[in-house]
């Protein structure tokens, strides 16, 4: 039976007009969004800072094996708690659960900043340290993943994930550099001030957000039960929401798919890929640089756009299409031919990537939106990154080839899924 949030053109029975949003009024014009997108890119960039502190402060404190134990700590809470995050940003409500964690995440890289600064960093701080953070990212990102359609209309949320496309990339490009020129500086502890500092800031910023009331109903706009449920039930109730939705039911497996798809060849493997031809780190920063430029672009382009009326046809063919370009990027001979593909692949795997978020947020029951980032995000963050060691283990045996096939046969999947399923490939963005 239809929903009446499984159509972007629904008004959703019991909501209220989003708390600053100016009816008309483009997104990247809006100065409620454009304060939401201050405070994401503070913290986004907070977040590189905090990553290379970490990793150079792991790797002066201890062996390469200590260090990279240091690295992965931090995603097994994330993994672990991620779906528990989502349950509480829909009890609590995402501005409540993003400021608390914000503030937290803020609280405990300055204390860490503050012990570095007087001792010689210890493994277990560090691992203490890479530990709470991970617990703390994983109340933080179901939460921000769910505040867009509570700062402006459904009609805009394409344009907001191209602005947080924009974010993400800026991050990568400034965050690094930043985190190298402060530890050359003043050493991991300056680092971690710094990254300290851009939480608070995320914080502050935070605060002048205007956000939408919690529609009629249960909290945070679910309808109320009967009786009081446990976050299991909760938990539960969630899923249960994502299977029985024509749309987010076959989109949480495109997702999955592309992710694992992706993340394998395009973050270790292409290290591993550029070595393995003997490139050079010249050719890595051209690969990274295209990969970068294409999503940049594609974010810029959502941004303008803002509409896609067919996105669930293109977010598929660009799935496909990405996957192809994954395969070409494996088998590439030369330098300029792998860097147009890179860039290709930034370009499709940005896009497809931004319309995923862009649906689940417009498809999603408000009242469940939290659980359903958590989701989606769990796959992401939380999954995809395990299989760094397989990837690792397969080009030792056999190179770098089977990788980037079977990274490219699991994009296409996730995409022919996309194409095959005819309520998510009818699927609209911003009205028709």
């Amino acid at each position: 039976m239809s929903r009446p949030w499984q159509d972007a053109r629904t008004v959703i029975p019991g909501a209220r007009p989003v708390a600053g949003a100016a009816p008309g009024r483009p997104a990247h014009r809006d100065p409620n969004v454009l304060r939401w997108l201050g405070a994401y890119t503070a913290s986004t960039v907070g977040d590189s800072v905090y990553f290379l502190a970490l990793s150079w402060a792991a790797t002066r404190g201890g062996s390469t094996t200590q260090a990279g134990i240091v690295l992965a700590a931090g995603a097994v809470p994330r993994a672990v708690l991620m779906l528990g995050g989502g349950v509480l940003a829909d009890r609590l409500g995402p501005r409540r659960l993003v400021l608390g964690s914000d503030a937290a995440r803020c609280l405990v890289i300055l204390a860490a900043a503050a012990f570095l600064l007087l001792a010689t960093p210890a493994l277990w701080l560090l691992l203490t340290l890479a530990l709470v953070f991970g617990a703390v990212d994983a109340l933080f990102l179901p939460a921000v993943g769910a505040l867009p359609p509570r700062i402006t209309g459904r009609d805009q949320l394409a344009r907001v994930q191209g602005m947080r496309g924009l974010s993400v990339r800026f991050a990568n490009v400034a965050g690094a550099p930043l985190g190298g020129m402060l530890v050359a500086l003043g050493g991991s502890g300056t680092a971690f001030a710094a990254a300290g500092v851009l939480f608070g800031a995320s914080y502050v910023t935070l605060l002048a957000v205007r956000i939408a009331p919690a529609p009629a109903g249960g909290p945070n706009g679910a309808r109320r039960p009967a009786e009081p449920a446990g976050p299991l039930r909760d938990l539960a109730d969630g899923l249960r929401h994502i299977r029985g939705n024509r749309v987010l039911c076959p989109l949480v497996l495109v997702v999955a798919l592309s992710e694992l798809g992706f993340s394998g060849p395009l973050n270790l493997g292409l290290t591993l890929l550029v070595r393995e031809r003997g490139w050079g780190a010249e050719a890595m920063g051209w690969l990274v640089s295209a990969f970068g430029l294409g999503a940049g672009a594609v974010s810029l382009l959502l941004v303008w756009r803002g509409r896609i009326p067919r996105a669930g046809l293109v977010m598929g063919l660009g799935i496909v299409a990405g996957a192809i370009a994954v395969a070409v990027l494996g088998a590439a001979p030369t330098v300029p031919t792998a860097v147009l593909a890179a860039l290709a692949v930034g370009l499709l795997a940005g896009l497809g990537g931004a319309l995923c978020g862009a649906l689940a947020q417009t498809y999603a029951d408000p009242g469940h939106l939290g659980r359903v980032t958590s989701v989606t995000t769990f796959f992401t963050l939380g999954i995809a990154p395990l299989n760094y060691p397989v990837t690792g283990a397969v080009v030792a045996a056999w190179g770098t080839a089977p990788v980037y096939l079977a990274g490219a046969a699991l994009c296409a999947a996730g995409g022919l899924i996309a194409l095959g399923v005819p309520a998510l490939r009818r699927a609209t963005l911003g009205g028709g």
